[in-house]
Formats: C-alpha cells, structure tokens, sequence
C-alpha cells in the first residue's frame, strides 16, 4: 500500500518564513464513493493506471463509518487495482496534507484491510503476481469436473463450466474473490469455507498459447449442500457473481442452468437462492418460466386458470379466485424440476400473464385483482380482514412516499382496547400504498414475461395454440 503526499510545505522549507495561522471550520469529510475507485488489471502494464476496466463497487461508504466519511485528508485519492490473475489488490493512495479538522484522521489502512484482506500487497509484489502466479486458475480448475449441460448460451466453446470443492486451492481462490464479493454484491458476508457441503461452479474461458493452455475466470457460483429429512439433500445458492468485464455475456444464466442440471442428475430435493438480487430473480424466473412452458404436467392446470380469469368478473369484489397452482402440480414440478414452491408461484403468475390476450380488458384486470389480492394477503395477513394488522405510513429519509411499517394487536383481551381505530386517511394512504406495491409488481412480472417471449417464441407459439 503506497502512501504519497503531494507538494512540499513552504514553512518548512524556509525558516524565515513565518506560518500563517487562521481558523478552519469542522472538517465536513469526505465520501468514499467521491475519493476511492477499483480497477481490475489484466496485466502488469495496467497496473497503476487508470486506462483500465473500471469496477463500480454499489457503496464504499458503508465501509468507512456511519457516515461513510474519511476525515483529515485534503484531495484525498485512493486508487486500488485487483489483478485479473491472482485477484491480489494494490493501493494508491495520495494527498496534499493531512489536519484535524476536528474529526480525526481517519485512518485508512485498517479500513483497505478488511476490504481486501491479506490480497492487498505492496506494489513491486502486485506486479509480480501477473508472472508467478500465470498459471493459478489453472491448478484450480485441475482439481475440478467439467459441468455438461443443455444450456441455451452455447456461442462460445472455449467457455466451460467447473465444478470444485471448497477446500485446498480452491478455498484460497475463494478467499481472493471475497472483496469483489464486498464491493459489487450488496449486503454480502464471506460464506464459512469450513463448514462442510460447500462448493464452487467456476466459469472459464480456456486458452492456448504456446502449447500452454491458460485458464481466465469469468465468473463464480458457491453453492451449499445441506440436508433435508429424511434421505435427501437441497442445494441454496449463495453467492453468484460475473467480474465486471464478462457481465452481459450470459455466463450468469450458463451458471444458474448448470445447477439445474446438478439438481437433475444427482436428484437434489430442490433448488433455493440466498436473499437473490433483483436482476438474479429476474434472469432465474425467465429460466425457469422457460423450462416450465415444455412440461407437459402445467398444461391442464394452466389451462384451467386462464378460462377461469377469463369467465370470471372480480371487478365488483363480489368473489375471489386464487391464483396458484394446484398442491399436486407443486409437488410435481418440485420433483421433476427441482423448483421449490416459492418459485414456482411466481413463475406461475408470469405463465398466466402469458397466456392472457393483453387485449381483453377483462381478463387483465381480473389477473391484476389476484396479484392485488395475494400482496394484501402477505401484507395483513388475508384478502379479507387484517388479523388485526394495519399498513401504517412511516417518515423516511430514502423514499418518504413508498416508505411503510406493518403493526398488529396482541391475540385476546378487550377488543376496544386492543384495536386502534383507522381513520379515513389512514384507509386511503393504506390503499394508496398497496396499489403501489402491486403496480411494482406487475411490472416485474411483465418484465421477465417481455424476456421470456425474446427468447422461447417457440415454445409459446405452442403455448398460445392450445
């Protein structure tokens, strides 16, 4: 880590020059995110400079503090660079002086090194990573299986996908990836390596250079097997991530349909995701939207629901029809799919929209009082009556309008006591806000049903004939 302070003091210099004194206001600080940035070098040349793949970690400040401040620095600039081969990082870090302003001097290299770890090394170090360690991915991959799947992004056969187990090489490999995982994946923590059942799907392009063949990691998924009573075991997805130069190449679907194909072949009991991102849900329910458009099984039930929306009016709220799969067709495409039933009933919803002619005024209102329905279910606990619950407008300092909490009375006791009375205003706020939830959801559903008909016309050319 290398420490430079820009210009000379001019006091110091000359003697005979008297110093200046005056009186500075509170140091207000300055934001990590306006001082600090992150590169991934690819070879020795781009280490230092900034003509390089830039990373755009979602907040450094977090790292820094409650405020997410460094105090004490005047044109403070923190450049890191993290190679491409080894993932060892390098930081920069620069200034004209420092002073108390009356906050401190924040001090930075504790805060680098619970970012970055034991990766962060000095610079001559940094550069000979890209030479000592050429070959690190490779003694990784070595140790691996090749995954073989029917993927539907198969452009590219130099790409491959591996699969190793989280100890040895690969354990220190994952230890390496930890700070792109800080930086780029919100709210992520470091998985336990330690703990058994634990795996990595590596996503590498292999090369060949003078008879040598070199492996680049484009990008990973650490996967943890766990038990489920009484003879099987379920497969969670933990973390998933594609470095920042290969995103928007499809290796994060290559890596969801490879555990699919895991899940298959070796009867995993189903497949979950740990706290997924929202573009993660949106890529995995198009993937699973499309498997499930060719299994026959859906088809009568879909089938079903769709005339039912058709024929039925909810506009008066005189009647409710649920919109879920039968409890059979669930435990059928958990066993045959290894899709949990979470994730099928958001998956079915999308199919329902598909199914419905956009046109019919009808049918898409009856379809969106189900969506409304089921969120003010989930919310208060049933489309009629509250349980007691009640949708209360809470003051926010991120989005004062969409901001909500959710409150209910205890179970017994005198119900006048128990019972807070809901103005008219708290009902129209209360309404308001659950329209706004459902809007936002009708908008991710035809947001995977848009990506769902770019990629399998196909199929739901099949699907409309019915």
């Amino acid at each position: 880590m290398a420490l430079k302070q820009k210009g000379t003091d001019a006091a110091a210099a000359d003697p005979k020059k008297r110093r200046r004194v005056g009186f500075s206001g509170i140091d207000a600080g300055v934001e990590a995110n306006e001082c600090m940035k992150v590169f991934l070098a690819r070879n020795p040349d781009e280490a230092g400079s900034e003509d390089c793949t830039s990373i755009q970690p979602f907040d450094l400040n977090h790292f820094f503090g409650e405020d997410g401040k460094i105090y004490g620095y005047k044109n403070l600039k923190i450049n890191v660079w993290i190679s491409a081969i080894s993932f060892h990082g390098y930081a920069d870090i620069s200034f004209e002086e420092t002073s108390d302003g009356g906050k401190g001097i924040t001090d930075l290299k504790p805060v680098l090194q619970s970012i970055f770890g034991e990766n962060l090394v000095e610079k001559e170090e940094f550069l000979q990573t890209f030479s000592k360690e050429c070959e690190y991915i490779r003694d990784v991959v070595t140790n691996g299986n090749a995954i073989k799947h029917e993927g539907t992004n198969e452009s590219d056969p130099a790409v491959e996908i591996v699969r190793v187990e989280l100890h040895g090489a690969a354990a220190f490999l994952y230890s390496r990836l930890v700070p792109l995982v800080l930086l780029l994946v919100e709210g992520s923590t470091p998985i336990d390596i330690g703990e058994h059942g634990w795996e990595m799907l590596l996503v590498v392009k292999k090369t060949t250079q003078e008879s040598v063949s070199k492996f680049q990691l484009l990008g990973f998924a650490a996967v943890h097997n766990f038990y489920h009573y009484p003879e099987s075991t379920r497969l969670r997805i933990s973390q998933i991530l594609v470095l920042p130069p290969h995103q928007g190449e499809g290796h994060g679907l290559r890596l969801l349909e490879a555990i699919n194909s895991i899940a298959l072949s070796e009867n995993i009991y189903d497949v979950t995701i740990e706290d997924p991102s929202d573009y993660l849900q949106y890529v995995r329910s198009s993937i699973d939207c499309l498997r499930l458009l060719t299994f026959d099984p859906i088809k009568p039930a879909l089938s079903a629901m769709v005339s039912s929306l058709k024929e039925t009016n909810l506009s008066k709220r005189t009647c409710s029809l649920r919109m879920v799969p039968p409890a059979d067709l669930t435990e059928t495409v958990r066993q045959k799919l290894k899709i949990n039933k979470k994730q099928l009933l958001r998956c079915w919803e999308i199919l329902v929209y598909l199914s419905l002619d956009s046109e019919d005024c009808k049918s898409m209102d009856n379809f969106r009082a189900c969506i409304y329905d089921r969120t003010k279910g989930e919310i208060l606990g049933g489309a009629t009556g509250t349980n007691g619950k009640r949708l209360v407008q809470m003051p926010s300092s991120v989005n004062e309008e969409e901001s909500f909490a959710v409150f209910w009375t205890q179970d017994g006791g005198d119900a006048e006591d128990q019972t807070v009375e809901q103005q008219p205003e708290d009902l129209k706020t209360q309404e308001e806000q659950l329209n706004e939830l459902v809007d936002n959801q009708m908008e991710e559903i035809v947001g995977v049903a848009k990506n769902v008909v770019s990629r399998g016309k196909d199929k739901l050319a099949e699907l409309w004939a019915r």
